[in-house]
């Protein structure tokens, strides 16, 4: 082959790729006839997002812990009362705060509807949710994720921790199992699964943003010094109707209950807090198998180590971190294992515990008669003791719930008024009008659920008091006054049989 046939063949080599090329890209295009769209969408892209290196790893796959967690969380209403608004104007209500039902003025606190979440722990039935979901609550109803209603039972409640235990009869159910909230890390992956503004069955996700967060918001709700605040801080949106819903790992394992948000509007606009399943746990055992949550103490007062806080003292503690005892309870637990003023603790049963929250978890986790082992540091040496915890009034007997005692009066059932109830509304003693089968009592003004602080002056301990009193003054009308669980005071006047 001479050079003017080589450069012949090599032109006529390149014509005819040329026009192969362009054949394909004639039958590759879009203007190609096809029967159907899914022909069309074939023809015209490429199936790249199916590739390997797009595909989601198992260890973060949310389907599994979804499809797992989201048939046993269930949707709680609840019937409330609500205050009333007031009209007209009545000399007891201006000097006395309390309000007349009579007369068109000011009626009865009326009926309004509560919603939030809850989390079934046992095939059995029992129900996990927030106290704030069902408090001051009438009537509970459940919801399945398959539609199926019931009523539900409080097993018992907890406000120092925010948490409630019902109970609705049935069988063979799915549940939640516990996972161990001390080994979720900041960083790891989780879902939140509740009822977000009555839209049933939502799932969000998120990474775990802190733990042992303390912000405050069980502290404004009580009276005493007994709150436990170590929440799971989360980004997994959480909104209006999650509460008591369930925070899970990509185990479908439960490491909390969503409780909180912190938001200006009402909305989720960042952050959420979760009870850590580690107490959740605890006071639902507590309050399965004693009605009642036991709480050791160890007797301290204490104070989170911070700069601010040795400007305060005006000295320098040597440390910054640390929980600084400002005072020891003359027989507590603290002060017999040898406690003192201005011991800093750093450990709890060998768990590092540099904020108050942390210990407060830590211990919370006990019950009267419990030890633990107390790391601290005196004077920058570090000590260690044996510390036996005691309840609330300073012993380490175990406190069961006991059942209110119940009475009858003209058809009208009274019940003694539970000492939690007692502390959040701050009255002493009182009897709760339970059942009311009797037209004039209900014409007077009494409703089911009014709180019975006095008859005339006469102070009220509780229904046994009441019925006696009652009976004391028959024939004659009397005027019975009290306050609704939301906080409302009222009263109303009506004379007994004789």
């Amino acid at each position: 082959m001479n050079r003017k046939q080589f450069f012949l063949s090599i032109i006529l080599a390149s014509v005819i790729g040329g026009l192969i090329a362009i054949a394909g890209v004639n039958l590759l295009s879009p203007t190609a006839k096809v029967a159907n769209f899914e022909e069309k969408q074939n023809t015209s892209f490429v199936n790249w997002l199916k590739d390997d290196k797009f595909s989601i790893p198992d260890g973060i796959n949310f389907v599994a812990s979804a499809s797992q967690v989201t048939p046993a969380v269930v949707h709680i209403k609840s019937t409330v009362t609500m205050e009333s608004s007031r009209r007209g104007g009545n000399p007891l209500e201006e000097f006395f705060e309390f309000r007349y039902p009579d007369n068109g003025r000011q009626g009865p606190p009326r009926e309004g509807r509560s919603s939030g979440s809850g989390v079934i722990i046992s095939e059995d039935g029992y129900v996990v949710t927030n106290n704030h979901v069902i408090e001051n609550a009438k009537d509970i109803s459940i919801t399945l994720h398959d539609n199926t209603n019931y009523e539900a039972k409080v097993i018992g409640t907890d406000p120092t921790t925010d948490l409630a235990l019902l109970k609705i009869e049935a069988n063979n159910l799915p549940f939640v199992p516990f996972g161990n909230s001390d080994q979720t890390q900041v960083g790891e992956w989780v879902l939140a699964v509740g009822n977000p503004f009555d839209l049933t069955s939502t799932v969000t996700a998120g990474i775990v943003s802190a733990k042992a967060r303390n912000i405050g918001i069980l502290r404004s709700e009580s009276n005493n010094n007994l709150q436990i605040e170590s929440f799971i801080q989360t980004d997994a949106v959480v909104n209006r109707g999650n509460s008591g819903g369930a925070l899970v790992n990509l185990s479908g394992e439960l490491i909390g209950i969503n409780t909180a948000i912190a938001s200006q509007t009402g909305v989720f606009s960042g952050y959420a807090f979760a009870v850590p399943s580690a107490i959740v746990k605890k006071v639902m055992d507590d309050l399965l198998e004693y009605g009642a949550v036991q709480r050791g103490l160890l007797g301290v007062s204490i104070q989170d180590v911070s700069p601010e806080f040795e400007e305060y003292l005006g000295k320098d503690l040597g440390v910054s971190q640390g929980v600084y005892v400002a005072s020891v309870n003359e027989g507590s637990g603290g002060a017999e294992a040898g406690l003192q003023e201005g011991d800093i603790i750093v450990g709890i049963d060998g768990v590092e515990t540099n904020t108050v929250s942390k210990l407060q978890e830590m211990v919370a986790r006990k019950r009267p008669g419990d030890e633990v082992e107390v790391k601290f540091l005196r004077n920058g040496e570090e000590n260690e003791v044996t510390a036996t915890l005691k309840n609330i009034s300073g012993t380490t007997k175990i406190v069961k719930k006991e059942e209110p005692k119940v009475v009858g009066f003209e058809s009208v059932t009274f019940k003694d008024l539970d000492l939690t109830l007692q502390d959040r509304l701050d009255v002493d003693g009182g009897a709760v009008i339970d059942e009311i089968d009797n037209d004039k009592w209900e014409e007077a003004g009494a409703r089911e659920g009014f709180i019975v602080t006095h008859i005339g002056r006469t102070r009220i301990q509780n229904a046994e008091d009441l019925k006696r009193e009652l009976g004391r003054n028959k024939g004659e009308q009397v005027m019975i006054l009290g306050i609704y669980p939301n906080g409302q005071k009222s009263y109303f006047e009506i004379e007994l049989d004789r």
